[in-house]
């Protein structure tokens, strides 16, 4: 009987599944080549011969974190108002980190370096928020450099789902959080021509556009 294959498709996608759950949930040091090898049904080998080793299997894991955020993200559609586009790309980050919490924890959770200042690629999750931020600066809605915008936007984001997937607030109180924490976030960066458009009015209705 010939020996398994370990270099097929289907061995790659489980090792990187089994790889991203236990670095969602373990200290990186903890997760080797062994142990996600045997979390996968398979042999070291094939971890080494896919991947060259424990970094190339992270560094598939973290791949596959950007490309499915860049996904979600630039399904968002563009619309005439780009406060309206920032705030629906911020609700976006938001539900992908709640429906792929796996994937968020090794994403942003310290196991590869995460440099928001970087350089943007075509494939960078923050390029449409750039691309929306660039439209409202241009437009006299918001004020300030876009990375500085973008940054205390991800900033709020990251905190306020970190808490999400914690558990620590209920799903009423998550939501107002969010409402709340975006539109205080905005309302620092906006021009004084639109910044009583993003409070609440007197019955607590949502400010236009931003729902």
């Amino acid at each position: 009987m010939g020996r398994p294959r370990t270099n097929d498709e289907t061995v790659k996608e489980r090792l990187v599944e089994c790889a991203t759950e236990l670095l969602a949930t373990r200290p990186q040091e903890s997760v080797t080549v062994r142990a996600v090898a045997t979390a996968a049904a398979t042999s070291t080998a094939a971890v080494y011969s896919l991947f060259g080793g424990k970094d190339g299997l992270i560094a598939a894991v973290r791949d596959k974190a950007v490309a499915s955020l860049f996904q979600t993200v630039t399904a968002v559609p563009t619309s005439e108002d780009p406060l309206a586009d920032v705030y629906a790309l911020c609700a976006a980050y938001r539900r992908w980190g709640r429906e792929h919490s796996h994937l968020y924890s090794v994403l942003f959770g310290g196991v590869q370096s995460f440099r928001p200042s970087g350089t943007v690629g075509t494939s960078d999750p923050v390029r449409p928020l750039l691309a929306a931020i660039d439209r409202a600066v241009t437009g006299s809605v918001l004020d300030g450099p876009a990375t500085s915008i973008a940054v205390s936007l991800w900033v709020t984001l990251h905190g306020l789902v970190t808490l999400e997937l914690a558990g620590a607030f209920d799903a009423a109180t998550a939501e107002d959080a969010f409402r709340s924490a975006i539109r205080a976030t905005l309302r620092g960066w906006a021009t004084p021509a639109v910044f009583a458009g993003l409070r609440r009015d007197g019955s607590g209705q949502d400010a236009p556009g931003l729902t």
